[in-house]
């Protein structure tokens, strides 16, 4: 994105309390329990609250009934390792929102409003779509390292990720996210194979 798009998305005023358009249940989803209403960089304290929320969800995912849940495909040198508690929760998140967000929009007549940051979380989820939950236990560290990459992605939208957000209603909202997600996964993973290979 350009700096004039750029200006238009993440620097225009938005009105206070605009979710209150909307029913309780479709705003505690759109702004993910709250952290959407913050009056300040929305999209980054929604980012900061699923990557808050995903060390739990790490130690739920550790649990033993849950069973395996990595997999790792390739060869024992390089393969690609996909963790597929984080894929389900991201998209849990990314289906389980769109009627949500598309009565949200509908209701306050807005169009991908800052305060809607359900897209973010599904983003975070799907950057740690290819991090061990081991990894993530013993390296909490890599929660931010995936943050700061998933924000990267978001925000510029960088590699077709723009196109994503001409999807309808609630598509277009979802769907930039989720490739964000996707793009950041991919990169934290190689950097990582990158690290442990000089290593």
């Amino acid at each position: 994105m350009n700096r004039e798009e750029l200006k238009e998305k993440y620097g225009k005023k938005r009105v206070p309390r605009e979710w209150r358009g909307t029913d309780l249940l479709s705003t505690l989803i759109t702004t993910f329990f709250g952290s959407g209403m913050s009056p300040k960089a929305p999209g980054t304290m929604g980012s900061l609250a699923a990557t808050i929320v995903a060390y739990p969800m790490a130690i739920f995912a550790a649990k033993e009934p849950l069973g395996q849940t990595d997999y790792m495909v390739g060869s024992v040198n390089f393969g690609w390792c996909f963790n597929l508690f984080f894929i389900c929760a991201a998209l849990i998140v990314f289906f389980g929102a769109i009627p949500f967000v598309n009565k949200a929009m509908k209701d306050t007549a807005t169009e991908d409003p800052g305060w809607i940051v359900i897209d973010e979380v599904c983003g975070i989820f799907m950057a740690l779509a290819f991090i061990p939950t081991e990894f993530i236990l013993a390296q909490p560290w890599i929660l931010a390292i995936a943050f700061a990459l998933f924000r990267f992605f978001d925000i510029l939208k960088p590699l077709g990720i723009h196109r994503f957000e001409k999807f309808p209603k609630a598509w277009g909202v979802m769907a930039d996210d989720l490739l964000g997600g996707l793009y950041a996964g991919i990169v934290l993973y190689l950097g990582l194979v990158l690290v442990v290979a000089l290593t």
